[in-house]
This record gives structure tokens, C-alpha cells and sequence, in this order.
């Protein structure tokens, strides 16, 4: 009953004035200060609103040529982040020059490297997002999202995403003091599945259960780092300075079977075959990930140049990117 009451008052909701409660005035301001933060970016909302939409409504809602950020959420729910090519273009040349030219950039398709490059403004955002719901009712469907993976077009999310109602968290934004204008769409699953405030959720006894079960929550989001890692090779500095696009980098026994997971500290802790799960790479351990840790370089010494997953080519080396 509670969520069907709440499904009919953000039907009713207008589209919301600055300062209202909620998601709306947080992902208003979270997006507006990792933006200024982050890049010196200076971003408004002009217009926003929050609205559920089906799978197939989102689909048909997203810019032409957006950067679709994938976003990792609670108990393995996923939504998406998309900049319009007017956002991305602005973020990218804030960052690489350091202001905006007169002359709006040419839209063009987004890249990885273009996905690289924003994914810590995204992350930032989410962050500020999630502070500034600490105690709202919103943080139960709006909180936990972090930034995950790049897609270059909208199409794999009718297959990557659960065909389930959405919230649509629509704006336009101004940028550069109104120089750029442009459309950002954060999509998040209706249903809530991350955890309610505490403030929400304390009662008027118990305080001392459930201070435990929220500090093991939080304890249990913590993030723990560990890299894939298909094969090393060290190379001179001089030579890695003067790798260029289409070099290939040899990487001898190296295959897809037999994938390292290895701490940050360089210590294995099992291994897997490379594959793919609803369209993003995944392995699959082994049974028995029971191996010898690895020594750390000695101080000094050049760390191992980590080659990132891909198809291997006929001479079994591994192509630089662009």
C-alpha cells in the first residue's frame, strides 16, 4: 500500500523549484558541485523533472549520440547515466583546456576515453548525491549508485537493463554561464533496493542492535579493489613513452583461460576464464583459488605494466589503445 501511494504522489509531483526536498534539490546541487569542484565548470538546472517511465520509454528518451554511463547500484540493481553530446563536449574541453572556446564543438560520437575522463565527476556526483539524502525517504531508490562501464549506444540496455518501471530524473542544463546549454538523464530502478535512513529507520528501543547492524552495512559497502589481470610484461620508460596507437605488446603465455585476480598489492587470490555477463566482461573462478602470494617489486624497480583484457590477435600480443 505504501508504495502504491507513493507511485501516485510523484505522478502529482510538478516538475520541482529550486530548493525543494528530495532527489530533485540533491541531484541539483551534488551535480552542480562535482562540476565546479572537479573542473571548474560552472552548471545550473534550468529545468528538471522526475517521472517513472517502462524500459521502452527510456530507450526512445535518450539523446542521439549521449555518453551512457553504467552505473552500479544496491543489491545488484543498475541504472544509467547519460550526458547529451553538449554535456560531454563541455566536460571534456573544461578539462583538457581549461575553459570554454567561443566555438561549440562539433557533436560527435563519445569514446572511451571520453567516458574515462568524466567517470570521476560522475562518481563525485553520486557521492554528494547520497550525502545530501542521508536522512530523505529518496536515498532508498536514488543512494548506493557508483560509476561502472561505458556503452557507446543506447541499444545493449534493452538487454543489460530488468524490463521494470524506471524514475527518470530529466534536466536541462546551462553551463559556462550560460554559454552551453544541454540534456542530462540520470535513470534509477523505481523499486528501491538500497537501505532507508537511519533516521527513518531507528525506533524507540533497540538503539544499541541496530547502531551494529548499520555500522556492519557500512562496513560491508566498502569497496575492495582487484584487478584482472590476463598477463605482465615490464618495459623500459623510454619505450612506453613512445607507444602509439596500433602497437602491439607482446605478452608471451597469456590467455583468456587462465585470468590472475590479484589484490592491489599484487597478491592472487584466485583465478578465472574471461567471459562476458549481460553484455560486460566477467570471469569465472576456479574452484580452487588457493595460491601463493606474489612478492611486491622491490623499491626502484619499475612495476609490471598491466595490459587491460582484450581479444588477442594472431601473435598473441595485445593492441594499444587510441
Amino acid at each position: 500500500m505504501t508504495d502504491v501511494i507513493r507511485r501516485k504522489i510523484d505522478r502529482a509531483r510538478p516538475a520541482q523549484a529550486e530548493g525543494a526536498p528530495g532527489a530533485d534539490r540533491g541531484w541539483r546541487l551534488a551535480l552542480a558541485r562535482s562540476a565546479r569542484d572537479a573542473i571548474g565548470l560552472e552548471l545550473d538546472f534550468t529545468r528538471m523533472s522526475i517521472r517513472r517511465h517502462s524500459l521502452a520509454d527510456i530507450l526512445e528518451l535518450a539523446p542521439e549520440r549521449a555518453l551512457i554511463a553504467l552505473l552500479d547500484g544496491p543489491r545488484g540493481a543498475l541504472g544509467v547515466l547519460m550526458f547529451a553530446p553538449e554535456v560531454t563536449a563541455t566536460l571534456i574541453e573544461m578539462q583538457t583546456l581549461g575553459r570554454l572556446t567561443s566555438t561549440p564543438p562539433t557533436p560527435r560520437k563519445p569514446t572511451r576515453i571520453d567516458a574515462a575522463m568524466v567517470a570521476g565527476l560522475i562518481d563525485r556526483a553520486l557521492l554528494g548525491l547520497d550525502e545530501a539524502l542521508a536522512e530523505e525517504a529518496d536515498l532508498s531508490w536514488a543512494g548506493g549508485f557508483r560509476y561502472s562501464s561505458f556503452l557507446d549506444e543506447v541499444r545493449p540496455l534493452g538487454l543489460m537493463l530488468e524490463d521494470e518501471p524506471y524514475r527518470l530524473v530529466s534536466a536541462e542544463v546551462s553551463m559556462g554561464g550560460g554559454k552551453r546549454t544541454g540534456q542530462v538523464l540520470l535513470v534509477l530502478p523505481a523499486q528501491g533496493r538500497g537501505e532507508r535512513p537511519a533516521t527513518l529507520a531507528a525506533g524507540q528501543d533497540g538503539e544499541a542492535p541496530q547502531f551494529t547492524a548499520a555500522l556492519s552495512a557500512q562496513v560491508m559497502q566498502a569497496d575492495c579493489r582487484l584487478d584482472g589481470v590476463i598477463g605482465r610484461i615490464t618495459l623500459p620508460l623510454k619505450q612506453i613513452m613512445g607507444l602509439l596507437p596500433g602497437d602491439l605488446l607482446p605478452l608471451g603465455q597469456a590467455s583468456v583461460d587462465a585470468v590472475a585476480l590479484e589484490t592491489m598489492e599484487g597478491r592472487k587470490v584466485a583465478l578465472g576464464r574471461l567471459g562476458q555477463n549481460r553484455g560486460m566482461r566477467a570471469l569465472k573462478l576456479s574452484e580452487s583459488p588457493h595460491l601463493a602470494p606474489t612478492a611486491a617489486p622491490p623499491m626502484g624497480m619499475a612495476r609490471p605494466l598491466l595490459a587491460e583484457p582484450g581479444p588477442l590477435d594472431e601473435g598473441e600480443g595485445l593492441r594499444a589503445a587510441g
